[in-house]
């Protein structure tokens, strides 16, 4: 199960400089606590940390607008096509894929966004997609990564997660996955069920089993 922003492509910045942007619209800017708390978090969550560090109530009328303006930005640039492959990430989804493991993509995006992000990463490397739009909670709830084993028809236990961030690695812990985690912007603290790798260069199909073996050794 592959998370997309910050693990598969370098996206993580282009939700930086939409809410950064988004800040400035709403006449602040966003201190860099706020940004770091942001990596791997639901829209819903950004929208209430962006409010509260300029110190603005969330209403809903702001709330709503804020929304619209944040996806409105990031769709413009993943539309201008300004998103670059983490290192690795293409060739480990081929090689995931060549061996026939059953693949889900469970990001905190929302479907919109995702369908655009889906066109440069390639649909045929997953057999289902989850985004933070369609579950009840995000990440760091387990929610998005039990539907995405819900979908594959496999329990979650049995699944290797792949994320670059703490909350991603959390919900993932929380879904009862192992974790292979590759940081990207903002550390991520070690875990029983978690395994770490600096890239996702040369990534293989054996070694994806060492980590569910590792995991389920740690917890058992």
């Amino acid at each position: 199960m592959w998370d997309m922003d910050g693990t598969l492509i370098d996206s993580e910045r282009l939700w930086d400089v939409s809410l950064r942007a988004t800040a400035r619209e709403l006449g602040g800017e966003l201190s860099a606590r706020a940004i770091a708390s942001l990596v791997g978090v639901d829209i819903d969550t950004s929208i209430v940390v962006l409010l509260g560090d300029l110190g603005l109530p969330a209403t809903p009328d702001r709330i709503a607008w804020t929304y619209e303006r944040l996806v409105e930005l990031t769709e413009e640039l993943f539309l201008a096509g300004d998103v670059e492959w983490r290192p690795g990430a293409r060739a480990a989804l081929q090689t995931v894929r060549d061996a026939g493991i059953p693949t889900a993509l469970v990001t905190n995006s929302l479907r919109r966004i995702t369908e655009l992000a889906l066109e440069g990463i390639g649909r045929e490397f997953f057999d289902v997609t989850v985004c933070g739009d369609e579950v009840e909670a995000g990440k760091p709830a387990p929610d998005p990564y039990l539907r995405a084993a819900e979908l594959l028809d496999v329990r979650a236990a049995a699944c290797v997660a792949v994320e670059d961030s703490p909350n991603g690695a959390l919900a993932a812990e929380r879904a009862g996955a192992a974790v292979l985690v590759v940081p990207c912007d903002v550390p991520v603290p070690a875990g029983p069920r978690r395994t770490f790798r600096n890239d996702l260069v040369g990534l293989t199909a054996r070694e994806l089993g060492a980590v569910w073996r590792t995991a389920s050794e740690r917890v058992a």
